[in-house]
C-alpha cells in the first residue's frame, strides 16, 4: 500500500517536516513492513516552470521532418528573469526547438529551463540544433515521469489549470509529494485505505485521528433508486455472495472534465495510472474509504440490476477485451440483458463508462470475500478492488463512499445528484468475543493493566463492556479478522507496544531430546551421506502411472493413492506412494544435464490411504476436541511410514590412472538396503523376489525375521529404464524405514570381541536349483548352533559334474568360542550338524 503524504495529513497529524520514512518508522511500531519509498523529486531538479507559448513557426527540414521554432514566456508579463544560469535569457523569453505539434500560440505550458534535470538523468542544457540554440524543453508527461503519452506536449489547460507564468510546475503538477509503501498483510485489508492507514498511524504516535467517512454527509433520499435485487438464494461459502447494494445516479456530467492535479497527482503516487475524471474518481474514493465502487453507463442499464450466481454457459466480455466463460460459482452483476460484471473482480464492456457517457450510476456494494478471491483466481483477473474485497471490507462503510462519489462527481463534472437512491441488503450480525480478563496477560508475558486491554480495544473502534471474568468485546465493522481471543490479544499487544514484550527464551524441560525415531532417522541419514550416497528431496506428486508402476509390486494388483483436488499440474495429480518415481525423475534430470555418475537417496514419507479418508466434519476452533472426535480425525488420515529410497546410475567414481572405475549394480543396492538396517541393528533377510518395477531376475525383496516385507532392491526394469532415457543396468532400492525401527531392540549391545583363534571350514552343497541361497545360509546358521560365528556364500556353481536341475553353493563356516580354544572335532561336529539340518529341509548333499 502506497500513501501519499499530502493525503495522510488530511487525517492523521503528520508533522509539517515528516519524511515518508518517519512515517514507515511509526507504522512499524503497529506491525506494519516497510517496503519502499517514493519520491518523484529524486528524479528531477532544476528550474521547471510554467511557460506561455508567443509565437510558433513551422520549418520544414531535409529530412521530411517540420519543427516548431518557439518563443515561450517564463515569467510573467513586465518581470524580468531572477534566474541566472547559463542559457537563461534575462528578459524571461526563451527559444526553444520543439517537434511537438499539439499546441497553439497562447497555450500554457510546462519549460524545462537550463540547468533541469528529468527522469533517466537527462541533463537540459542549451543546444545548437536544426538552426537555432534552443536553451530549454516544452515537456511532455513521459518526460516528466508522470505518464506513458510521447506524442504531444502537456498543455496545462487539458488540466483545467490556468497557472501564472513562472509557477513551480512540479509543485504545480503533485511531483513535490512522496509516499510511503508498506507491505499489508492478508488479515488487515483495512490497511488499503488512506483511512485505515491513517488510523493505525494515530495509533502509533497517540494523535488524534479524522475518520474521513464521518466527514461525508449522505443525504436523504426521497426514495428508492435504480431497483437491484439481491438473488444470491443459497450461498456457497455460508454466507450471501453480496450482503449489501447502494445504487445512486448522477446525470449530466462533462464527458470531457479533466482529472484535477491533486486528484491525478495523489492516484499516481498511490501506483494507481489516471484514466478519466470518473475512473479516478472511483479510485479515489477506493483508497481514501477502502471501499471499491464500479461506475456504469446509466442509459446502457437495462432493467433492474440482479446480484446471482453464474448460469452454466454464461460468458461475459469483461473491461479487458475478453470474453470470458462463467463459472456456476462465480457471483454476478446483471440486468435484462444478461451478465454485467463478475462481482468486486471487474466490469462488463456493455456498460462501460466511456468519453461520452453523461449519466453515471454508482455501485457501491459489500461481496463475501471467498466468492471474489475464488473468482479472481479463476479467471486470473488481480486488480484493486478484488485485492480489498477478498481481504474484507466494511459493511459499513458503503453509503459514505457512494456519497462521496456523487459530490466529487458534481463538484468536478458538473453533474447533478439524484434524490432518489436504492440500499438493498441486511447488515450482517456483530462479532462479539470474549477476552478473559488474564488472557492476554498469560499469553504475551506481559502483566496488561485492565485499562491498557480497555483503551487499546476502545482506540480501535470496539465495543468493550466489562462481565464478569472479564471483557465482552464486539469489532469493529472493518475488522473482520478480530474473531478469536487471540486475535483482541494481538491487538493489545500491538498497540501497548511490542517493544515492550520481554525477549526471553523458554526453558527447555530437562531430559528430552529427540525421540527414539528422530534418532534413528537422523544415524541412517547421516550413515547414508558418509558411505558416499547425495541426499535429495523430490516432490510427494506424482502421475497415476508411477503409482500404478512403484505402488505395488504385481502388475494389476489392487492400489489405493490420493487424489490431489487442487494439484499444481494435471499430470502429477496424485500423492506418490513410492519413492522411487521421484528419485528417477531427478536422475533423469542430471542426466540430460551430463551428470551420469549419480547415488541418490531420499528419506520421506508416502502416503497409503486405507479405507477411511477425511472426516465428515471439521471440529470448531478455540477448544480442543474430545478424544473420539480426535480418533476420527486420527482415522482419517493416510498411514504415511516414513521410506528410504536410494538409486545408482553410471559408476562408482571417476576414472582415474591406474584405477578403472566399476558400474553400480545389483549389489550396491543391497549394500544400502543392509546399511539402514546395520545402523539400527536390525538384520534383513534378503530373498529373491520380483517386482513389476525391477528386472525380473535381478530383484530381491527384502523381509524381517518374522516374514514382514519391507522393501525391495535391485536392477531396475529395461523397459522403464528404457522410457526415462535413464542407463541400462541402473539400479534402486526402497525400505519401509518405519517398520525397520520398530523392529530394533532399544539398546543395541555391542557382542564382545573374543581373544580365542578361529577355526574355519568349508561345505559345499548340492540342492535343487529353485531353493534360494539364502535359506540354505540360514538352515547352517540355525543348525550350526552357537559356536558358529559367521557363514557367507562364496560359490555358486551349475554345469559340469552337477545334476540338471541342480545347483551347487559353496559356504564358508568360522567358528569361535568365546571361552577357550575350539578343537578341530568340535568344529567338525557343528559343521556336520548344519549340513544334516540342509539335508532334512532341501535334500542337499555335500559336493
Amino acid at each position: 500500500m502506497r500513501i501519499p503524504l499530502t493525503w495522510l495529513r488530511e487525517y492523521a497529524q503528520v508533522p509539517a517536516g515528516a519524511t515518508a520514512e518517519d512515517v514507515m518508522t511509526e507504522l512499524v511500531k503497529v506491525g506494519f513492513e516497510e517496503e519502499d519509498v517514493h519520491r518523484p523529486l529524486a528524479n528531477i531538479s532544476g528550474p521547471i516552470v510554467v511557460g506561455q507559448v508567443l509565437t510558433k513557426v513551422a520549418e520544414p527540414q531535409t529530412n521530411g521532418k517540420t519543427i516548431n521554432w518557439c518563443s515561450v514566456r517564463v515569467v510573467p508579463e513586465g518581470t524580468e528573469q531572477t534566474l541566472t544560469i547559463d542559457g537563461i535569457d534575462p528578459s524571461g523569453v526563451q527559444g526553444i526547438v520543439c517537434g511537438a505539434h499539439n499546441f497553439v500560440v497562447g497555450d500554457k505550458v510546462v519549460v524545462t529551463l537550463p540547468g533541469s534535470v528529468l527522469p533517466g538523468d537527462f541533463r537540459i542544457t542549451p543546444r545548437n540544433t536544426y538552426g537555432h540554440i534552443s536553451a530549454g524543453m516544452i515537456a511532455s508527461v513521459r518526460e516528466l515521469g508522470i505518464g506513458d503519452d510521447h506524442d504531444g506536449i502537456l498543455v496545462l489547460s487539458t488540466l483545467g489549470l490556468d497557472p501564472e507564468l513562472g509557477t513551480d510546475a512540479l509543485a504545480l503538477l503533485g511531483l513535490d509529494d512522496e509516499a510511503a509503501e508498506i507491505n499489508v498483510t492478508p488479515d488487515r485489508g483495512y490497511a488499503f485505505s488512506i483511512r485505515g492507514v491513517a488510523r493505525e498511524y494515530a495509533h502509533a504516535t497517540g494523535t488524534p485521528f479524522t475518520d474521513p467517512a464521518s466527514l461525508v454527509t449522505v443525504t436523504a433520499s426521497t426514495g428508492p433508486g435504480h431497483p437491484v435485487r439481491l438473488a444470491d438464494e443459497a450461498p456457497i461459502y455460508g454466507k450471501p455472495g453480496c450482503d449489501r447494494f447502494v445504487a445512486r445516479t448522477v446525470r449530466g456530467i462533462n464527458p470531457s472534465a479533466p482529472t484535477p492535479t491533486w486528484m491525478s497527482s495523489r492516484l499516481r503516487l498511490a501506483g494507481i495510472r489516471s484514466i478519466s475524471l470518473p475512473v479516478d474518481i472511483s479510485n479515489y474514493v477506493m483508497v481514501e474509504l477502502g471501499a471499491p465502487l464500479h461506475f456504469y453507463d446509466a442509459d446502457k442499464l437495462s432493467g433492474e440490476i440482479v446480484v446471482r450466481r453464474a448460469a452454466a454457459g454464461e460468458t461475459l466480455a469483461t473491461l479487458d477485451g475478453k470474453v470470458r466463460k462463467l463459472d456456476v460459482e462465480d457471483l454476478l452483476i446483471t440486468d435484462g440483458s444478461g451478465p454485467i460484471g463478475v462481482a468486486g473482480v471487474m466490469g462488463g464492456a456493455s456498460t462501460e463508462v466511456t468519453p461520452g457517457t453523461v449519466n453515471v450510476l454508482i455501485e457501491a456494494a459489500h461481496f463475501e470475500e471467498v466468492s471474489i478471491s475464488r473468482s479472481r483466481r479463476r479467471h486470473k483477473l488481480p486488480s484493486e478492488a478484488s485485492k480489498r474485497f477478498e481481504r474484507g471490507v466494511d459493511w459499513e462503510v458503503a453509503d459514505e463512499a457512494a456519497q462521496r462519489a456523487v459530490n466529487l462527481l458534481v463538484e468536478l463534472a458538473g453533474g447533478t445528484e439524484d434524490t432518489t437512491a436504492t440500499d438493498a441488503g441486511t447488515e450482517p450480525a456483530p462479532v462479539t468475543v470474549f477476552l478473559g480478563s488474564g488472557f492476554a496477560s498469560a499469553r504475551i508475558g506481559i502483566d496488561f493493566t485492565p485499562e491498557q486491554i480497555v483503551s487499546s480495544l476502545v482506540d480501535l473502534g470496539a465495543v468493550v463492556e466489562t462481565v464478569d471474568g472479564g471483557y465482552s468485546v464486539t469489532a469493529p465493522s472493518w475488522r473482520y479478522d478480530l474473531v478469536t481471543p487471540e486475535d483482541l490479544t494481538e491487538e493489545v499487544a500491538r498497540l501497548v507496544g511490542y517493544d515492550l514484550i520481554p525477549s526471553t527464551l523458554p526453558t527447555a524441560p530437562p531430559g528430552r531430546g529427540y525421540s527414539r525415531a528422530q534418532q534413528q532417522r537422523r544415524r541412517v541419514v547421516a550413515a547414508l551421506a558418509d558411505s558416499g550416497l547425495t541426499e535429495i528431496l523430490a516432490y510427494p506428486f506424482v502421475s497415476k502411472a508411477a503409482n500404478d508402476t512403484f505402488g505395488v509390486a504385481q502388475a494389476g494388483a489392487p492400489r489405493a493413492a490420493i487424489k490431489l483436488a487442487n494439484p499444481l499440474s494435471e499430470e502429477f495429480g496424485f500423492l506418490r506412494t513410492s519413492m522411487l518415481p521421484g528419485l528417477i525423475e531427478i536422475a533423469k534430470r542430471n542426466h540430460s544435464r551430463g551428470f551420469n555418475d549419480l547415488a541418490l537417496f531420499e528419506s520421506g514419507l508416502v502416503f497409503l490411504p486405507s479405507d477411511t479418508l477425511g472426516t465428515a466434519s471439521i471440529p470448531p476452533l478455540g477448544a480442543k476436541p474430545p478424544e473420539d472426535v480426535l480418533d476420527a480425525l486420527y482415522d482419517g488420515i493416510p498411514y504415511q511410514p516414513l521410506t528410504i529410497g536410494a538409486i545408482f546410475t553410471g559408476k562408482d567414481s571417476p576414472a582415474a590412472p591406474g584405477h578403472t572405475p566399476r558400474p553400480w549394480d545389483w549389489a550396491d543396492a543391497l549394500d544400502a538396503a543392509r546399511l539402514v538396517s546395520d545402523v539400527v541393528g536390525v538384520e534383513l533377510v534378503v530373498e529373491q523376489g520380483s517386482h513389476q518395477a525391477f528386472h525380473p531376475g535381478r530383484a530381491a525383496v527384502l523381509s524381517l525375521r518374522n516374514g514382514d516385507v519391507v522393501g525391495h532392491a535391485g536392477e531396475l526394469h529395461p523397459k522403464l529404464l528404457a522410457e526415462h532415457n535413464l542407463p541400462a543396468r541402473t539400479v534402486a532400492m526402497e525400505i519401509n524405514a518405519d517398520k525397520v525401527f520398530a523392529a530394533a531392540a532399544d539398546v543395541i549391545v555391542a557382542k564382545p570381541i573374543s581373544t580365542f583363534p578361529v577355526a574355519t571350514q568349508d561345505v559345499a552343497l548340492v540342492v535343487p536349483a529353485a531353493v534360494p541361497a539364502q535359506a540354505v545360509l540360514e538352515t547352517l546358521r540355525e543348525g550350526a548352533g552357537e559356536l558358529l560365528e559367521d557363514v557367507t556364500l562364496f560359490d555358486e556353481y551349475q554345469g559340469a559334474g552337477i545334476p540338471e536341475g541342480s545347483k551347487s553353493l559353496a559356504f564358508g563356516l568360522r567358528f569361535r568360542a568365546t571361552d577357550r580354544t575350539l578343537t578341530a572335532d568340535e568344529a567338525s561336529s557343528a559343521r556336520l550338524a548344519a549340513v544334516e539340518l540342509a539335508g532334512e529341509r532341501f535334500g542337499a548333499t555335500q559336493r
